[in-house]
């Protein structure tokens, strides 16, 4: 990777201010495969000045010359999937199949999804004699994570562009190169100077000098609870606008009128999907009391379905997790739902039968969890679910309910009518009513601890505007 060790600053490739390197780690052989360096305030403050210079004209763009630059940078993307699928496989561990079709293709769509609603969208508006104007807020401060990389890079370099901002992006260091590659794309789809900026670092450096910055105007985030918390505290003193995509603990709810045998095993595919690697994966399942112990022996042989393996090997439907900090939490939280007294249907501590290197982890299901207990309250990022039970409608929305999180529900049932009433009633910025396909038009965000503000088309768009009020514009 020739750019690895270098920042992307005012439309140019450069090395850091203060030399300084951190090796990136192969998850499925626990060695490092490329060092990257990682960056200091003073590489924020050169790349903020960038953006800040590159804002005045860059905003006054013409929303035709923004959706061609979003056209273009969706085809230059398509010509490096490749190279960006190669990259998050070996970086953060997903298999072929999933880094291919759904971790690099996400980003395109999602940017190809903007330049549509740009096309579209209205910026001014008159209301009697007065006009309404959005217009973009300014310099932008990004931090992304690395478990969907570039659906979290595209849904705030796209809808930024779109507004005409510009940006300064410190993508995951555990999962940096994807990042570095995106930056390529962005230079050869010509993407003016200043306008994109990258610096690679950790949080509590470069995240930390972006989230701060003066000249920042917006910082977008989106992580962990708590390293959110810590952003938004960094934020406070400049009163910057803060959006903040966080944690969950996602309840699926299965009424007694569906076909348990399909409910559960789409349940647990969701779960356990990019190794149970999602803020909105539905890692609670609520089940009917009376069928708990029949749907224990579904879900016991789906979970052992999943084949766990190296992401290069064909028919692996789940890699590693991320890196070694992320292991032994789930190790440890996995042994915590055992002594807790949750059954253990399957899985368990340890690695797979034949991995003993790599941060492998068992796919696992606990039942007859109850909501006092550490697995059904803290978000565990890895294939584990935990099932519960429940006696009556008003008692399922009540426990689903009951989490600090409120990012997305899930619900299942044959009876739609009882599915949107009970859809209504929940606490979650996303229910999903009988497993349906993806829409790259709803607006993705959460309620509660989950975060403030939303992505996706123009719901994303409208996070990087200001609105401004032009009284008397006509004469009354």
């Amino acid at each position: 990777m020739s750019h690895a060790q270098q920042f992307y600053i005012d439309g140019q490739w450069v090395d850091p201010i203060v030399p300084a390197t951190i090796d990136v780690i192969d998850p499925s052989s626990e060695e490092a495969f490329v060092k990257i360096s990682v960056g200091s305030a003073a590489d924020v403050d050169r790349a903020v000045a960038a953006a800040k210079a590159a804002f005045p004209a860059f905003s006054q763009t013409s929303k035709a010359e923004r959706v061609a630059l979003l056209r273009r940078i969706v085809e230059v993307y398509k010509t490096r999937l490749p190279d960006i699928a190669a990259a998050v496989s070996q970086e953060m561990g997903a298999p072929m199949d999933l880094a291919t079709n759904a971790q690099a293709a996400i980003g395109w769509r999602h940017i190809a999804k903007m330049a549509d609603t740009l096309e579209q969208y209205e910026f001014n508006e008159l209301r009697g004699s007065t006009l309404i104007a959005k217009e973009p807020i300014g310099v932008c401060g990004m931090i992304t994570p690395w478990n969907w990389p570039l659906n979290q890079i595209a849904c705030k370099v796209a809808p930024a562009i779109a507004a005409g901002c510009t940006m300064v992006l410190k993508p995951s260091e555990i999962a940096p190169i994807n990042g570095i590659i995106f930056a390529e794309v962005m230079h050869e789809a010509g993407v003016p100077k200043g306008v994109f900026n990258l610096v690679n670092g950790d949080g509590p450096t470069v995240g930390q000098a972006i989230a701060s910055h003066p000249d920042v105007d917006m910082v977008s985030f989106t992580g962990s609870t708590r390293a959110g918390i810590l952003v938004a505290k960094a934020a406070a003193d400049t009163v910057k606008r803060v959006h903040q995509e966080l944690g969950g603990k996602s309840a699926n709810i299965l009424m007694d009128d569906v076909d348990f045998e399909k409910a559960v095993t789409k349940g647990i595919v969701n779960c356990f999907r990019n190794s149970g690697q999602s803020c909105n994966a539905p890692t609670r399942m609520f089940v009917p009391a009376a069928r708990h112990d029949e749907i224990l022996a579904v879900a016991k042989k789906v979970a052992e379905s999943h084949k766990v393996g190296h992401p290069q090997t064909e028919g692996t439907s789940l890699g590693p997790v991320v890196s070694q900090t992320q292991f032994e939490k789930i190790q440890r939280l996995i042994q915590t739902g055992i002594d807790e007294g949750a059954t253990l249907v399957t899985g368990g501590p340890g690695r797979p039968e034949g991995l003993n290197r790599g941060y492998y982890v068992r796919p696992t299901i606990f039942a007859n969890v109850t909501p006092d207990m550490t697995i059904s309250r803290e978000e565990i990022f890895g294939p584990v679910l935990a099932i519960h039970k429940y006696e009556s409608e008003d008692e399922v929305v009540r426990l689903a309910n009951d989490t600090v999180y409120g990012l997305a529900a899930y619900i299942q049932s044959a009876d739609l009518a009882k599915a949107r009433d009970m859809a209504a009633k929940m606490r979650a910025g996303n229910v999903h009513i009988n497993y349906p396909m993806g829409d790259l038009g709803a607006p993705f965000g959460g309620y509660k601890q989950s975060g403030n503000g939303r992505e996706y088309a123009d719901f994303g768009l409208d996070e990087f505007l200001e609105i401004k009020a032009v009284i008397g514009y006509e004469a009354a």
